[in-house]
């Protein structure tokens, strides 16, 4: 084993103590194929989730979830038990989002399910019409968004994670995400005012 590798590893174990987080990411450190099974059970409807509502369809987000827990046993090296295991795995996926390209087509599926979230269901035909609209805006005006203010709006708006959640998961200062969402938010608005949705 060369020293890097030992020394990644040494860090990890010194976590173990920090509880079932530290230790299943030890694990996946050493390459235990029982622990990769572990993490997916526990974490990958969450990254699923996240992988939808930021790169698109199904299709887009299976692959991303899958180059998530691939990557797993490599990254789990750096997790140091300052923040979830859950949330290291979602910065995980962030990560490997930069790697898909900006497409309106990957991310129409979840936006409109974004846009289904809402609690109450649509009063009538003009209703669920009215939604689909801002849905489609919405969906348009994120694409137009940079990569990393969409995460951090995903993150903070959609999926309403505090700033602090956001920077453990993304590795960027959480003045730096507060930054992300303010300017996303002011562009989202722009793009929809230009839309003619207020």
């Amino acid at each position: 084993m060369n020293a890097a590798v030992r020394v990644s590893h040494e860090a990890v174990e010194g976590d173990v103590e920090a509880g079932p987080d530290g230790r299943l990411a030890a694990r996946l450190a050493h390459g235990e194929v029982e622990a990769l099974g572990e993490a997916y059970d526990a974490f990958h409807e969450q990254v699923r989730r996240f992988a939808r509502r930021l790169v698109g369809d199904a299709t887009a987000a299976e692959d991303l979830v899958q180059e998530t827990f691939l990557a797993l046993p490599s990254a789990a090296r750096r997790y140091r038990g300052d923040a979830p295991l859950r949330s290291f795995v979602i910065g995980v996926a962030a990560n490997h989002a930069r790697h898909h390209a900006r497409s309106t087509a990957r991310r129409a599926a979840a936006m409109s399910a974004v846009a289904g979230d809402e609690s109450t269901p649509p009063s009538g035909p003009e209703s669920k019409a009215r939604r689909q609209e801002l849905a489609d805006a919405l969906r348009a005006a994120l694409d137009e968004l940079p990569l990393e203010q969409r995460i951090a709006i995903v993150l903070c708006e959609v999926e309403e994670r505090t700033a602090g959640e956001a920077a453990q998961i993304t590795g960027a200062p959480e003045a730096t995400i507060r930054t992300r969402v303010f300017h996303g938010k002011k562009k989202l608005r722009a793009a929809l005012t230009k839309r003619g949705i207020e």
